[in-house]
């Protein structure tokens, strides 16, 4: 059953892949993949504390883990602990000299040598032990029908599972910072792997961001190196389990410690906390949940939470009356910095946000203040559209509304530099055209002054 549900996730992630839904890699801000990889961070160093303090490993969520380990304190075995910060100095130092040095494998051949040297599995320190060797075999799983229904409802969960763990994964390390993240590819790679575990009679498997992370961090750039490594567990796996059998938990707990600490983005985080604190606190949001819940499910919540953002952001936006630049046609916002001249008898308003139904309101509202605090209402109204890139069904009707107020008081309303596509489909599908007039749609506000401010 479990090698029937690798192959059904498999075919899955493979059409997931072949029908684009890589989209979900989208909506993925930079702080939530940055708050993601804290989160991960975090699992990495717990799930290596028992390891590297020498204490029993407990099971439970990853707060019942450090609860469980923070009563073994008075437990610690010294030479565990001094062997896993022996193995993380040696990295760090190594790394500092040339990335090119494999840090993580001289220390873990020192490492093991130290326990072979003075017999420290006497005094306590574990090591990984005999491993069995057995090659896996080539075999199709056989499924009744009734068990065949019983398993597909579980295989589109984890592949939805799958799905946002890989897009994180792929966004939180980006092979080509020059090109955009292949996560497509990487929903057929994941899949092909799944039907190759399913046929080997294993279980369906994920994108890893910390098995991601060791591969980056120690200067893997491509698919060679998990083909070496697959090609090296593989050997191990058939003639050198026996060399295995005393690398010690501390060691290996060493070098995770290292990836766990180079994943949390600290400059980032600092970045982001100083320039915006709405989005450092969805870093920080986001890495809370995969901390205290299941790693998809905090993925999950920071996808929800930029995306109530981007919308949070998009309601934030408001009317902005432009202003003249002397000496000039060109109609631009106010600053510190430009001293704009205005017209009485000419309002030039922008809006710099797609008008959809989250903002539309506003917009109106908006407009009819700066109207209202006039002295006297303008002749003409232009909306300087340049950043109006889309108009929902919602705010085409507040939009006509605010038209048809305009000219029912007396003002001719114009609309200038509507450049995006989508708008100006959006404006003759929803009729906005036949109520403006095709006549009174400009390239820009200039234009839009030159033909229709001298008009009664």
């Amino acid at each position: 059953m479990a090698a029937m549900l690798a192959l059904a996730v498999g075919v899955i992630l493979i059409c997931g892949g072949l029908f684009r839904l890589g989209w979900i890699a989208d909506l993925l801000s930079i702080p939530v993949t940055t708050g993601f990889l804290a989160g991960i961070s975090v699992h990495i160093i717990v799930s290596q504390l028992p390891a590297l303090l020498g204490v029993s490993s407990p099971g439970g969520s990853l707060l019942q883990q450090i609860a469980v380990i923070a009563t073994q304190l008075d437990r610690i075995n010294l030479y565990a602990v001094a062997l896993g910060f022996a193995v993380l100095c040696l990295i760090l130092v190594s790394e500092q000299i040339s990335a090119r040095i494999p840090g993580a494998l001289i220390a873990l051949l020192m490492a093991t040598a130290a326990v072979l040297l003075f017999g420290l599995e006497s005094r306590g320190v574990t090591v990984l032990g005999v491993v069995p060797g057995t090659l896996p075999r080539l075999s199709l799983p056989t499924v009744r029908l009734d068990e065949l229904l019983h398993v597909v409802p579980l295989a589109l969960i984890v592949s939805v599972v799958v799905m946002l763990q890989t897009a994180a994964t792929t966004r939180s390390f980006v092979s080509d910072p020059g090109a955009a993240p292949a996560v497509n590819r990487d929903f057929i790679g994941v899949g092909a792997g799944s039907i190759l575990a399913g046929l080997f009679g294993a279980f369906p498997v994920n994108a890893s961001p910390p098995r991601t992370a060791v591969v980056s961090e120690t200067g893997g750039h491509s698919q060679i190196a998990g083909l070496l490594a697959a090609g090296l567990v593989l050997g191990l796996v058939a003639f050198g389990t026996k060399l295995l059998a005393h690398v010690p938990h501390a060691a290996l707990a060493g070098v995770l410690l290292f990836i766990g600490l180079r994943i949390f983005r600290i400059p980032r985080i600092i970045e982001i906390y100083r320039r915006t604190f709405e989005e450092f606190v969805l870093i920080i949001i986001t890495m809370i949940s995969i901390v205290v819940f299941p790693i998809e499910t905090g993925v999950g919540i920071g996808i929800v939470l930029s995306l109530l953002h981007g919308m949070w952001t998009t309601t934030r936006a408001y009317p902005i009356e432009f202003q003249k630049v002397p000496g000039t046609s060109v109609w631009w916002a106010p600053s510190a910095k430009l001293k704009g001249e205005t017209h009485p008898e000419i309002l030039v308003v922008a809006f710099q946000a797609p008008l959809s139904f989250l903002n539309a309101y506003g917009f109106k509202q908006g407009v009819l203040d700066v109207i209202r605090y006039r002295p006297k209402p303008p002749d003409l109204v232009v909306l300087e559209a340049s950043n109006i890139v889309a108009v929902d069904f919602t705010a085409s009707k507040v939009l006509a509304e605010l038209i048809r107020h305009c000219q029912s008081s007396g003002m001719i309303f114009a609309v200038a530099r509507l450049e995006s596509v989508r708008a100006q489909q959006a404006l003759f599908s929803f009729g906005i055209m036949d109520l403006l007039g095709e006549d009174h749609l400009f390239h820009s506000v200039d234009e839009a002054i030159r033909n229709l401010a001298a008009k009664p």
